[in-house]
């Protein structure tokens, strides 16, 4: 239908859109399209044409082979200017778009977590994002309804390295079997090794509000169709059964009283269509109300009490009356206000007030609310009296609430009689630090950056009220050891560090709060707890270059190969200098300088535990240094904060020492005056790991220790073989008898151990990085066989000295050698290696088998576990000491004085003598292990490595060179000497003994008995093939 003067002019073959602000026109010979404005329309037409038409809204036009439209007529007016348009629009069947269905889905990497890959931003993410997503494309692409480029890497997680990826799908009923085993070869191929693939749905388990403590909840896993077995796990174990209510199909998982200890990431595992398939939600129980509530006592006078309550922030309290002066309900606080009567109150019963919570779901539970009670008292002549805690008597101990703002409570005790002050302990903590607190306790690695942003916001805000409270700045303090022990995982960036920084600088500015803290037994050790973690979280930034400033703390991170040299500090500058590396790769050093921290950080040393020493300072700035890489020097030049002070040391923060509390330690460090420079000075350091530790509980870190401990342990690995090779070549002409056989078989034993257990400690040793981190399967393993070796060490050396004093005592009676020989290896292998597997399952599960730094070897500071070899080998040391005194004493008493040969005649000098060969045989020289337990003692610690380092080559000189008997099998078995020179020496020996056990053996001849080449002890005055029976 037209007006008279419009034509219709129709165009053949093309598509024409004309677009006005309220005109549209298109026609086709072919094509019906309906036009509807100005709303948006959607359009239908054949499958080979699509148009879009726009009017004020768009409208799309979406093609469909099976559609049909209305008929629409179109009156183009002749006037080429103006077009007006009648439309007739019969009905039409809209078209169904295509379903798009998101598969989240996670693939797990067997790959050491690279902390880069939690930042978006870094090169590291975006160059595996790109490769994944090309693999992953690549592999789903032929999949019938996978919707192509729809592949996206969302994020990395660390667990091996765990890849969440979205893909699009037309339908949920896909199988993707058969493109995930695709996926798993094409990664493969590129060397990215694949442990598992499974599709991921986080948040599917409960859709509840706040969980609070003791409520039921319900876990409810709804797979897709065509599921299998299911299985549930909490923090990625499976859970145990008994704890928790599970219904027949395993799909609800029921907690019936939930407790905080409940929190953790759940989850529910089964298979569909062949895939793995994950539903899995972090839960969070709600802390308990911890409801505080303080009972006041004050004095019969007319006066205004503030009754106050408090709870967890992330509860609503409430009082049980409604008052003008109590206020309906708050947030974590709430106060009511009491009038006191002086004329009234000596006959009114105490009054009570009761705080709960306002959810009145939760008033079943015991925890809901607390009765808070207020007593007069007429008491004229308290012992204590003051607004706080009222009038008390002597040893009375009362909590009062905190100032508004604030959270915990003030402990008030009584100590004096007439009138006097109570006694306060302030443990009132910031409120905001305080909830803050309560988030660390459910923070996860990647709500880090957030946090840290919040703490140091709130930190440099509230800088006054936090560093008047040592009770806040503690607080602070394991908040900052919290977040360090979770940055482990996770990649910081320079921001997060910057945030840490300030935080640090606010708690550090006064210096009176840290004095108490520092002269406080109990919270001693928070100083070395602080800068253990700036020193830990320092080393999880991002490999880049980085610079952080504030007002105190400068922030330095590079990158060199060889050797590094560089100046930092503002007020005062420090010099890093290390002249090279262990390994000739790029290596990351981080540099943090406090300019301030001598107020945080007290003088305390391992010679004296005074944290306030007046005469001692923190004379310079305190420089951290952390590295990826070993190094074996490091140089630090100082600028002095008062040039006129003198005797200046180089120390370093020492964590272990006072049993873990941590003080300066020179050790290792020495200083040196910078040429022609005044108030400079240069300290030069270095850490090695010497054998001392073996019995210390010190780590002393000297390069002439480590060098002592090496060669020595050399020198007698060596003499240890040469001793065993000498054994192997007499070993039949020598073990003629019982007391010979048993005598070869202890210097066999105690070689052999000893042997292996110096070349367990030089592995061990090897493992530790200097100055490094103990790596704990490798290390524990040397540890164990180090403990093993040494303690079979020491109990042959026990078995020796027991020989000798049977031999002694006990002349006439004999014990056949199966039994000797059962006893001896019971004794010299099973009992060690008792206490050493018991030594493991008690320290293993609390991680303190092994020390954590510097050295392989047995824990000290938190397990003593280094007590199960000190105790055993001390025991035995006096044991053989007692030994070696009865074995002198009795040949005192067979007359040495009155011996007629000439090597015979001073006595002293053949006791020496034995003492000389009995000592490496006895373990002697491990009696001065008593003195590295007790002191660090430079010069200790050097006797005890130089004498026990070469115990092997003591064995191989005194029980074996000197052995002349030794020497003459040695030389018959070489066809050394003549025929008959070995027939003299055979049928006398004794005169040619030059070693002191021979002496022995005359002095036994002279006393009428000696050892038979048979079997048991003769009369006999002579024998032929007698042998010396002392070790």
């Amino acid at each position: 239908i037209t007006p008279p003067t419009t034509a219709v002019t129709e165009i053949p073959t093309t598509t024409t859109g004309v677009t006005s602000p309220a005109i549209t026109s298109t026609e086709t010979p072919t094509t019906t399209i309906e036009i509807t404005t100005p709303a948006t329309t959607t359009l239908t037409e054949a499958p080979t044409t699509t148009a879009e038409i726009t009017t004020p809204t768009t409208t799309k036009l979406t093609e469909t082979p099976t559609t049909t439209a209305a008929t629409t007529t179109t009156i183009v007016s002749t006037t080429t200017t103006a077009i007006t348009t009648t439309t007739v629009t019969t009905a039409t069947t809209a078209a169904t778009p295509t379903p798009t269905v998101k598969r989240i889905m996670s693939l797990t990497i067997d790959q050491t977590f690279d902390l880069e890959l939690t930042d978006p931003n870094t090169a590291k993410f975006k160059e595996l994002k790109s490769i994944f997503e090309e693999i992953i494309e690549d592999s789903y692409k032929d999949v019938s309804g996978y919707k192509k480029n729809s592949a996206t890497v969302t994020r990395f997680r660390s667990g091996s390295v765990i890849a969440d990826f979205i893909i699009e799908t037309t339908s949920d009923q896909i199988d993707l079997a058969p493109a995930n085993k695709k996926l798993i070869t094409n990664l493969n191929n590129n060397g990215y090794t694949v442990k598992s693939i499974a599709r991921s749905v986080e948040n599917g388990l409960y859709s509840g509000g706040k969980i609070y403590p003791e409520t039921e909840v319900r876990l409810n896993c709804q797979p897709e169709q065509g599921f299998n077995q299911i299985i549930w796990t909490k923090d990625r174990k499976i859970i145990d059964k008994s704890e928790y209510v599970l219904d027949d199909a395993q799909r609800t998982l029921t907690i019936k009283s939930a407790k905080p200890a409940d929190s953790g990431t759940y989850a529910c595992s089964t298979t569909v269509n062949s895939v793995p398939y994950i539903i899995w939600q972090k839960i969070t129980v709600q802390p308990y109300p911890n409801i505080q509530k303080y009972d006041y006592v004050v004095l019969c006078d007319s006066r205004t009490v503030t009754v106050q309550c408090c709870a967890e922030s992330s509860y609503s309290l409430k009082w049980s009356t409604d008052s003008a002066d109590c206020p309906g309900t708050g947030t974590g606080y709430i106060s009511c206000k009491y009038e006191i009567n002086a004329n009234s109150c000596p006959a009114t019963k105490p009054v009570q007030f009761k705080c709960q919570l306002s959810l009145e779901e939760l008033s079943v539970f015991s925890y809901s609310s607390k009765t808070i009670q207020i007593t007069t008292s007429t008491d004229n002549n308290p012992d204590c009296n003051d607004s706080t805690f009222g009038p008390g008597k002597m040893h009375d101990v009362r909590y009062a609430p905190c100032p508004e703002g604030m959270a915990g409570n003030k402990t008030g005790t009584c100590k004096t009689r007439g009138g006097g002050a109570w006694s306060v302990v302030d443990n009132c903590v910031l409120r905001v630090i305080q909830n803050l607190k309560q988030q660390a306790e459910h923070l996860e690695p990647l709500e880090i950056p957030q946090f840290v942003a919040n703490l140091s916001t709130i930190a440099v805000s509230n800088a006054d009220n936090i560093t008047n409270s040592a009770a806040t700045v503690l607080t602070i303090v394991d908040l900052l050891k919290t977040i360090a022990s979770l940055s482990q995982t996770v990649a910081l960036n320079q921001t997060t560090m910057e945030g840490f920084l300030k935080t640090l600088e606010t708690i550090g500015s006064n210096d009176t709060t840290w004095n108490t803290l520092n002269s406080n037994d109990a919270t001693k050790n928070a100083s070395s707890e602080l800068l253990k973690s700036v020193e830990s979280i320092g080393g999880r930034l991002l490999n880049q270059s980085l610079e952080i400033k504030t007002p105190s703390i400068q922030l330095k991170k590079n990158n060199f190969t060889n050797s590094f040299n560089g100046t930092l500090g503002q007020n005062l500058t420090t010099q890093i200098e290390i002249p090279g590396v262990e390994k000739s790769e790029s290596t990351f050093i981080t540099i943090i300088v406090f300019e301030a921290l001598d107020n945080i950080l007290p003088v305390r040393n391992a010679t004296n535990n005074d944290s306030s020493q007046a005469d001692v300072v923190i004379n310079g700035n305190v420089a951290a240094v952390i590295l990826n890489n070993t190094v074996q020097n490091i140089s630090l030049t100082f600028d002095l904060t008062q040039t006129s002070l003198g005797n200046p040391q180089c120390v370093f923060w020492n964590f272990s020492l006072l049993d873990g509390i941590g003080g300066w330690d020179t050790t290792g460090c020495k200083v040196k005056p910078v040429v022609h420079q005044i108030g400079k000075f240069k300290c030069e350091c270095d850490h090695t790991t010497s054998f001392s530790i073996l019995m210390s509980p010190f780590f002393v870190n000297i390069p002439a220790l480590a060098y002592i401990t090496y060669i020595g342990v050399g020198i007698s690995m060596g003499s240890l073989i040469l001793c065993l090779i000498i054994e192997g070549i007499i070993w039949k002409t020598m073990t003629r008898n019982d007391t010979s056989y048993m005598r070869h078989v202890s210097i066999v034993n105690i070689a052999l151990s000893l042997l292996i257990a110096n070349i367990c400690f030089i592995i061990g040793a090897a493992i530790v990085k200097e100055g490094g981190k103990t790596p704990v399967g490798p290390c524990s393993t040397a540890t164990f066989f180090i403990h093993f070796f040494y303690l079979a060490l020491f109990f042959w050396m026990l078995l020796s000295a027991l020989l000798l004093l049977y031999r002694t005592v006990m002349v006439f009676s004999g014990m056949s050698k199966c039994k000797m020989m059962a006893i001896a290896f019971t004794v010299g292998y099973g009992t060690p290696l008792l206490i050493a597997v018991i030594t493991v399952a008690v320290t293993t599960g609390g991680g303190g088998y092994i020390q954590e730094e510097n050295a392989c070897w047995l824990n000290w500071n938190k397990t003593k576990a280094l007590l199960a070899f000190v105790i055993p080998a001390l025991t035995i040391v006096a044991v053989n000491l007692v030994v070696l005194a009865v074995v002198l004493y009795k040949m005192l008493r067979r007359g040495v004085g009155a011996a007629t040969q000439p090597d015979e005649k001073h006595a002293l000098v053949v006791i020496a003598r034995c003492v000389a060969i009995l000592t490496p045989f006895f373990g002697l020289t491990w009696g001065f292990g008593i003195g590295t337990m007790v002191t660090s003692a430079l010069g200790v610690h050097i006797v005890f490595a130089l004498l026990n380092s070469l115990q092997g080559f003591f064995i191989l000189v005194f029980g074996t060179l000197l052995d002349s008997k030794i020497r003459e099998a040695l030389a018959g078995k070489l066809s050394v000497v003549t025929r008959s020179s070995n027939r003299t020496r055979s049928t006398s020996a004794g005169p040619s003994s030059s070693s002191g056990l021979a002496f022995l053996q005359r002095l036994r001849r002279r006393n009428g008995y000696n050892i038979s080449d048979n079997s048991g002890f003769t009369a006999s005055s002579s024998s032929n093939n007698s042998d010396t029976f002392i070790t």
